[in-house]
């Protein structure tokens, strides 16, 4: 048997044939390279482990489901999730960029995740109902906070350590980590989905618990030199700064509405599980939706990249139409069909084509606005169009609140309404040569 040192495991990862060929980062580091490399690719497969094991679209709107939660607390998970974590992640980079060693930021940040899990778990064996929503979501929002945390270490880190044409590559290769570990886990839960449902998931989110206290401890070995202190700055007061560009940049006005109305794939995506859920309560359906998700990460995302680069304009627009063709398809069958919504296949099967769809408007709404901007401007696009849209979540997740006077088919009708209107916004952006 041939045991691999870290350097040729490196090497191999990054076909380099120098192991040491470092560009902008301290001589000192350099050695320490193939190690870090390692060290954090290992990281993040246990992290992303533990992103699909608490899934905000699929696995908390189950549980809550199960612990018998109204769907407009539902509706929250995942603006929640997304602009907890966006909004402070602005206004705390120029803290953590403070610090000489930033690792140990991440480490605490994934603890805190860790023990935010523990808690839902503990939750869900004493509290129902509106209780239940209101602690999950309390819990979420402290999840958030502590995802923003890691998020701003994780880049900072990442630049530390690895060389610049080497951090595409890990964040590729973190990419496809991300898609096999969630379609793993759910083929994983399909073949031990014999126990209780609700049992099943609790024992799924401590799983997700252990894996980010397995993640902090590999990050916790990376060797981070001290320094890169410099160019601190709080992006939520440059964000307020620069909200002119909303009014002076037509272009970019533009891109942020047509941004806005995109959101409507992954706020629809908890409304099909719940309307899954309804028709067939079996923890095998809910394994099946974690592994389509994967799934559709893994095959879709590579093509729509492809043809981002040739067009994110059109890309979008048709991603987008993608959502809302989807939705409809969802109304017409549970409002005139519903007797075909207990095909176990049908369900999954349509929100696999959300899952690419929203791969598609991720990929496409990204390619088009690295592309439109070009040196600081870029800087200035990337942290208004965030600001505004971090709030914009909180606002459209109380579309939920409508969940008392409509049905999860017409509330995920609603959401791709807002889909069409994203696809008619996108056809009008100015084309990018």
């Amino acid at each position: 048997m041939v045991k691999l040192t870290k350097e040729q495991i490196y090497k191999r990862l990054n076909n380099e044939e120098d192991a040491k060929a470092c560009k902008e980062i301290d001589e000192s580091a350099c050695k320490e390279v193939p190690g870090n490399f390692i060290i954090l690719l290992l990281s993040q497969l246990f992290s992303k482990f533990a992103d699909a094991l608490l899934n905000p679209k699929v696995t908390l709107p189950w549980l809550m489901h199960s612990l018998n939660v109204p769907g407009s607390f539902i509706a929250w998970l995942v603006p929640i999730r997304e602009s907890g974590s966006l909004l402070p992640q602005l206004a705390i980079a120029d803290v953590i960029r403070k610090l000489s060693v930033r690792k140990w930021v991440w480490v605490i940040g994934a603890i805190a995740q860790s023990i935010c899990i523990l808690a839902m778990v503990g939750v869900a064996f004493v509290l129902e109902g509106k209780q239940a929503g209101f602690a999950i979501l309390g819990l979420l929002i402290l999840f958030s906070l502590a995802r923003g945390f890691n998020s701003v270490a994780a880049k900072d880190v990442l630049g530390k350590v690895i060389p610049k044409k080497q951090r595409g590559n890990i964040s590729g290769l973190a990419a496809s980590i991300a898609g096999l570990a969630t379609l793993t886990f759910g083929l994983l839960m399909w073949f031990f989905s014999q126990q209780k449902e609700q049992n099943t998931v609790l024992i799924a989110l401590v799983l997700g618990a252990i894996m980010w206290i397995v993640a902090a401890f590999f990050y916790s070995r990376i060797n981070e030199y001290k320094g890169a202190t410099d160019g601190g700055e709080n992006g939520l007061l440059h964000a307020f700064t620069k909200l002119k560009l909303l009014y002076q940049d037509k272009q970019f006005a533009h891109f942020v509405v047509t941004r806005a109305f995109l959101l409507c794939s992954a706020l629809s995506a908890p409304f099909y599980i719940i309307l899954a859920s309804r028709q067939s309560f079996e923890f095998s359906l809910l394994a099946t939706f974690i592994a389509v998700s994967g799934l559709a990460s893994l095959v879709s995302a590579p093509i729509w990249g492809r043809l981002s680069d040739l067009s994110s304009q059109r890309v979008i627009v048709l991603s987008a139409m993608l959502v809302t063709l989807n939705g409809l398809t969802v109304f017409v069958i549970a409002t005139w069909f519903n007797h075909l919504l207990s095909a176990w296949w049908l369900l999954p099967t349509l929100y696999f084509l959300l899952s690419v769809a929203h791969q598609g408007v991720r990929l496409g709404r990204k390619t088009y606005l690295v592309d439109m901007a070009q040196g600081n401007k870029r800087t200035d696009y990337v942290a208004v169009s965030n600001t505004v849209i971090g709030v914009l979540l909180l606002m459209l997740g109380s579309i939920g609140l409508l969940e008392s006077f409509l049905s999860t088919a017409e509330l995920i009708l609603l959401y791709s309404l807002l889909g069409f209107c994203g696809a008619i916004s996108a056809l009008f952006l100015p084309k990018i040569e």
